[in-house]
């Protein structure tokens, strides 16, 4: 049986509740990160092959251990190649340069903006050229999301690079059913609206959303980050980005009161909620793919390079989010949206994909397997948490399961301390009898002298 190793916040059948979902932060800060992550697990786990998730933990120390254990590493990445990003991925190279086992990354991009300027990214780039000669040294390639990130590397020398777009589109294979279901939009369809904190603050996508909750009863806003989470269960407005009232995660935002507002923790019951809406749109690619695996129309407001390049390469329906105007009617967007090139291409695509994979010594589960069709059956025997809603009730079933979380919380941490109190007092009682058993013998004629010194000067004193 080969082993490989994931890097992911969580395996796909991992069942959490709400509170501890957020508490240990498996969608590593936002959502999507599930949403590729799953896809490649499905994707690559065949009859002879076992798929491990790291937790998304880069644990230099464990080298070896996953030496010993695995047979490879695979890392799907998103926008890794940012600023932000930056320290991270330093510490994934130091992981990396210790393996010897094929490493094979997956989906990674650069992050710029509409025009894919590279000059934000000039400072990192020893750190990518680190990240990518590491990588290289361990597989035959690395797959791009799309034609920035392509140009990016070359333009550094790299040429072993291939563009794959996102693992995500592959869920299901090369199928790819995406069709509208409804002549045209009306006050009463049902609109999912996503978008990023700087689409919504400085893109102007607050106006659109707006606007459209004013149109549209049955508008739904699907968030993705952490923050927005814990908004919505927690009504946890203690961060920056928690306070922006603009958000319809915030408590202070009507779409909240009303009950409009979503965040999951599980790809599957994302997808399968967004098989009952009519369409989606927003700046978020992932909440758009969410919905187009569901076979749920939607349109991308492209804000920067990331989701630009995608819905190229895809050729998912897009608009530029700083060329619509204010006051866009989405009934206007799903009017335009034309999704034969996306489906009709799609098969070309997952072709490219797994041609990457064969390269990379990768099986996967559509050639090699069944399909997935024993991942699904796993999947929908178990039961997971549906997505976190506004917390605007008082009702003894909602206080019950947070406050009981929260008892459990103080009982471990609780339990934690008196631990550490214990090893505190072992550590500083080992520390004392250390120094003591670390002291020099006195000299004999040291301890000669303490034992006369004082009765010889006393009697030096009498006389």
């Amino acid at each position: 049986m080969k082993r490989i190793l994931l890097r992911s916040g969580k395996s796909p059948f991992d069942v959490l509740g709400v509170e501890e979902a957020l508490h240990r932060d498996v969608i590593a800060t936002n959502s999507g990160n599930l949403i590729f992550s799953d896809a490649t697990h499905k994707i690559l786990e065949t009859p002879g092959t076992e798929v491990v998730s790291n937790g998304m933990r880069t644990e230099v120390a464990s080298a070896g251990r996953i030496n010993e254990e695995f047979d490879a590493f695979v890392v799907p990445l998103a926008n890794a190649f940012r600023p932000s990003f930056e320290p991270g991925l330093q510490r994934l190279t130091r992981l990396i340069s210790k393996l010897k086992i094929p490493v094979v990354v997956v989906g990674v991009g650069a992050q710029s903006g509409l025009t894919y300027d590279q000059a934000r990214l000039k400072a990192m780039e020893p750190s990518v050229r680190a990240f990518c000669a590491a990588v290289l040294d361990r597989s035959a390639s690395i797959g791009v999301r799309g034609e920035f990130t392509e140009k990016y590397l070359n333009d550094m020398g790299f040429r072993d690079v291939e563009v794959i777009g996102c693992p995500s589109m592959f869920m299901h294979g090369d199928r790819l059913p995406v069709e509208k279901r409804a002549a045209a939009l009306t006050a009463d369809s049902r609109v999912a609206v996503n978008g990023s904190h700087a689409a919504v603050r400085g893109g102007g996508l607050k106006k659109i959303i707006d606007r459209a909750h004013e149109r549209y009863p049955n508008l739904m806003y699907i968030g993705q980050n952490l923050t927005d989470a814990k908004q919505l269960h927690w009504r946890d407005v203690n961060s920056p980005a928690g306070r922006m009232t603009e958000m319809p995660t915030h408590p202070d935002h009507p779409m909240y009161r009303e009950g409009k507002a979503r965040v999951y923790v599980d790809p599957v019951t994302w997808i399968d909620d967004l098989r009952g809406f009519d369409y989606s749109f927003g700046s978020r690619i992932h909440g758009n793919i969410a919905a187009l695996l569901a076979g749920t129309p939607a349109t991308v407001l492209a804000f920067d390079s990331r989701t630009l390049e995608l819905c190229r390469y895809f050729e998912i329906p897009h608009r530029l989010l700083s060329e619509v105007p204010a006051d866009l009617d989405p009934a206007e967007l799903y009017e335009q949206s034309d999704f034969g090139p996306l489906t009709g291409n799609h098969k070309q695509r997952f072709d490219r994909f797994t041609s990457f994979l064969d390269k990379n010594g990768l099986e996967n589960t559509f050639t090699h397997g069944d399909g997935g069709a024993a991942f699904e059956k796993k999947l929908r025997s178990l039961s997971f948490p549906a997505g976190v809603r506004p917390w605007n009730d008082a009702d003894l079933a909602s206080l019950t399961s947070r406050f009981g979380w929260l008892q459990q919380r103080i009982t471990e941490l609780d339990s934690h301390n008196t631990q550490l109190k214990r090893d505190l007092v072992k550590a500083r009682s080992g520390a004392k009898a250390a120094a003591k058993a670390a002291l020099p013998a006195p000299s004999i004629y040291r301890r000669a002298r303490r034992a006369v010194g004082r009765p010889l000067r006393q009697a030096l004193k009498s006389k």
